[in-house]
């Protein structure tokens, strides 16, 4: 990579706005699911998936279903994206609120 390449997009990252929300991972094997909230969905993913793979995720049910069945049971999806600019002082407790809503009609464990 060349050496402009890299500073425009090191810059690019820079601007990138966050976008939070809730997501679901899902096991097709089993059908368990798991919802959980984020303040960038953007980067949820790369950092739950690492931690699965180092066997080091807190949430024992997904990890024992991530070791039992391998990542390729395994899907991602965001269930709802919040508009950043109408909430930025109370982010997590709306985040906590809606993360318990879709927990209640999806009926899945929350992360």
């Amino acid at each position: 990579m060349k050496t402009e390449d890299r500073k425009a997009a090191v810059a690019a990252y820079k601007l990138r706005k966050a976008v939070p929300g809730i997501y679901v991972v899902a096991c097709a094997t089993t059908g368990q699911q798991w919802a959980g909230s984020a303040p960038d969905l953007g980067t949820i993913w790369n950092r739950l998936s690492f931690t699965l793979r180092q066997g080091a995720n807190t949430h024992r049910s997904l990890q024992s279903a991530w070791r039992d069945h391998g990542a390729e049971s395994f899907s991602f999806e965001v269930v709802e994206r919040v508009d950043l600019e109408t909430l930025p002082y109370v982010l997590d407790r709306f985040l906590r609120d809606r993360l318990a809503h879709w927990c209640k009609t999806l009926q899945v464990e929350p992360i």
